[in-house]
């Protein structure tokens, strides 16, 4: 076998890695558009995420009291945030968790959709009548657990919602869930033992915009105690009758979980939009606001409807 030539080494390794170094070049500039083209991009649109947070600040500048804010679109997985990690009262935003708990224990059997519960009214031991339908029940009445929690979710029923807590298994038993899952901040605090002063500072429930927002993601991606229980879940959060603040900055075509709540000093809404371009999710808290009338001008509720608009726009538009 006769040996190659140094020359003929040279001309064949340099013209070959002449060849490999181009290829290189060439799919350095075209692996990019091919993971655009299959939607596999990691970054997200800082220049979006800039002018997104440049508005939002903008919004609520001029508010008259604390708020935070959370938003994330889940495809592109860019998030802005305002006080996302300050801690807010809950006021109904709490009958999420008291909602995931509920299916956690027809999960484990304790319950079914179909269990059926008698009304008891010192057990409750809620005054306040509003628009409560089960302010109505005498004690006797019987109503299946799937009623129960359409009335805690859909129509924000006060006391639906403090007696489901109960059939969770109090307060105790809702914050247990929300610890193992990781949520460090949201809370029951009313009716629970040991949070007595956690309750006089926040109310019912707390939790932080992020916190929140992210519990919603959790039903939405499955994750909340199953599969089949974070569908059914999710039907409920998309069957909700107070749709004056957020949810009417949203198409009516366009399918959004949400829950809202409104305490004198405090006015918060959650909601996960199916948005046509890809889910998004915000979460929206005041704290401290001057303006305490239950109107629908109301500063809270202005804001809220301005930045449910501002994120369609942005999104969608």
């Amino acid at each position: 076998m006769t040996q190659s030539s140094p020359t003929f080494v040279g001309f064949f390794v340099s013209r070959h890695l002449g060849l490999l170094l181009c290829n290189i070049a060439i799919m350095k500039r075209f692996i990019p558009l091919f993971l655009l083209f299959l939607g596999l991009t990691c970054v997200g649109d800082v220049d979006g995420q800039d002018k997104l947070e440049t508005a939002i600040l903008g919004l609520i500048q001029d508010f008259n009291g604390e708020v935070g804010v959370y938003v994330r679109h889940l495809s592109s997985n860019t998030a802005v945030g305002v006080n996302e990690n300050k801690i807010f009262p809950t006021a109904s935003m709490v009958k999420v968790p008291i909602l995931v708990k509920i299916f956690d224990k027809i999960e484990a059997g304790a319950l079914t959709m179909d269990s059926v519960v008698i009304f008891n009214k010192s057990l409750i031991n809620y005054p306040w009548k509003g628009d409560d339908a089960l302010a109505r029940f005498n004690d006797g009445e019987d109503i299946t657990i799937s009623k129960l929690l359409t009335h805690m979710i859909t129509f924000s029923d006060n006391h639906a919602s403090l007696w489901l807590q109960d059939i969770a298994g109090s307060g105790t038993a809702v914050n247990t869930w929300l610890k193992e899952n990781a949520f460090v901040h949201t809370r029951v605090n009313s009716r629970t033992i040991g949070r007595e002063a956690e309750y006089e500072e926040f109310g019912w429930g707390q939790t932080t915009p992020r916190e929140m927002a992210e519990l919603l993601v959790m039903i939405r991606e499955s994750r909340a105690v199953s599969p089949s229980a974070s569908a059914d879940i999710y039907r409920h959060l998309t069957r909700i009758y107070w749709d004056d603040e957020a949810l009417s900055q949203i198409p009516p075509t366009v399918q959004a979980a949400s829950k809202q709540g409104e305490v004198s000093q405090s006015r918060s809404e959650v909601v996960l939009v199916n948005a046509p371009g890809g889910d998004y999710v915000f979460c929206i808290i005041t704290n401290n606001q001057a303006d305490k009338r239950f109107t629908q001008d109301n500063e809270g509720f202005i804001l809220i409807r301005s930045l449910s608009k501002l994120l369609w726009q942005h999104f969608e538009l």
